[in-house]
């Protein structure tokens, strides 16, 4: 199986998401580098708009590559109180940083609950193991 850059602090989900906790109830959101590998050059991003509320596994973002369209699954129910706007201007940034200058959004929560209920760095490494690369 390949190596993959699974950062400690971040939480993960099945479907190849991470969050990351920013304190206060708000956390950002982007793709794991298992998934930036995976998906092929990124073409476009549809982000959400500032302001609207998204559900814990709602799809409010998409990810256009040359390969497929792919939709990005909230983890963090409540209100998007940020976006990466760079994403217009350069959507390739998150085949290279995902978890740097790749990420996607920013949720304000009300609680930390969607964030303690994913995967640690450790569950989502095992969790790739299992999977057929």
């Amino acid at each position: 199986m390949a190596n993959y850059n699974v950062p400690a602090e971040l939480r993960y989900s099945e479907n190849h998401e991470w969050v990351r906790d920013l304190g206060g109830n708000k956390f950002r959101t982007g793709i794991t580098d298992y998934a930036a590998q995976h998906i092929g050059d990124v073409t476009y991003v549809e982000l959400p708009e500032i302001g609207s509320e998204v559900d814990k596994e709602s799809v409010d973002c998409t990810i256009e590559t040359v390969k497929s369209s792919e939709d990005i699954f909230n983890q963090i129910s409540g209100n998007v109180s940020a976006v990466n706007e760079s994403l217009e201007e350069s959507p390739e940034v998150i085949n290279s940083d995902c978890y740097g200058d790749g990420w996607l959004y920013e949720v304000k929560s009300d609680s930390d609950d969607d964030f303690n209920s994913l995967m640690t760095a450790e569950e989502y490494e095992k969790f790739l193991a299992e999977q057929e690369d």
